[in-house]
């Protein structure tokens, strides 16, 4: 891993990037123990061999982009520190979304997702991802304070009304009950002259 071999002042830089990969709060708390890690074999090489002979460890690759686009060098201890510092800092300030899906995103889509979210949200912004396959399509997210449900099922159920007047064919219209007039027919009216002419005689 080739860096500057130059220290640089304390104060005369920000680390303010994160790689897209590091995208979960697991993933900060995964480099903050990797950089806990270098800082304690550099400093165990130092004593053993050195400071002439000191390498750095095996780094991971997130380590290496972290330490890349940030301008550090992880041999000297100001920019370790700076880092840590930085690390500390996403973990107890980074917003983080949490996104549920019907099934596991790909990383090809994960990484336009960070792309996005991190342009037009926050630039530290964290992502943490889980499963709901009841979800069919879309996805659920959630924040501290906020949820939103952009899920197919959600769709449906705003349009459920539309969905059964397009799927369903339209029922026939029943016939309406014959009305019962309460004025007598003339069969009825003449049944009862005849009834009562009856009575008479």
């Amino acid at each position: 891993m080739a860096h500057e071999a130059a220290d640089h002042p304390k104060d005369a830089r920000q680390v303010t990037h994160l790689p897209l990969l590091a995208a979960a709060p697991s993933d900060i708390a995964r480099l903050s123990r990797e950089l806990d890690s270098i800082g304690d074999a550099l400093l165990q090489s130092e004593v053993r061999d050195g400071a002439d002979k000191v390498k750095l460890p095996r780094t991971s690759q997130l380590m290496d982009q972290l330490a890349e686009l940030n301008q550090l060098n992880l041999l000297h201890k100001t920019d370790r520190q700076l880092l840590g510092r930085f690390l500390a800092a996403v973990t107890k300030q980074a917003p983080v979304v949490h996104m549920s899906f019907s099934a596991d995103p790909s990383a090809t889509f994960l990484e336009k997702l960070m792309t996005w979210l991190r342009r037009e949200i926050h630039p530290q912004l964290l992502l943490t991802v889980g499963l709901q396959p009841t979800l069919g399509a879309g996805c659920m997210v959630r924040t501290t304070n906020r949820q939103f449900d952009f899920s197919l099922r959600q769709d449906f159920a705003r349009k459920r009304d539309l969905l059964l007047e397009k799927l369903l064919p339209e029922m026939p219209k029943a016939s309406p009950e014959p009305e019962v007039s309460e004025t007598p027919t003339a069969a009825t009216a003449a049944a009862g002259t005849s009834a009562a002419g009856g009575d008479a005689a």
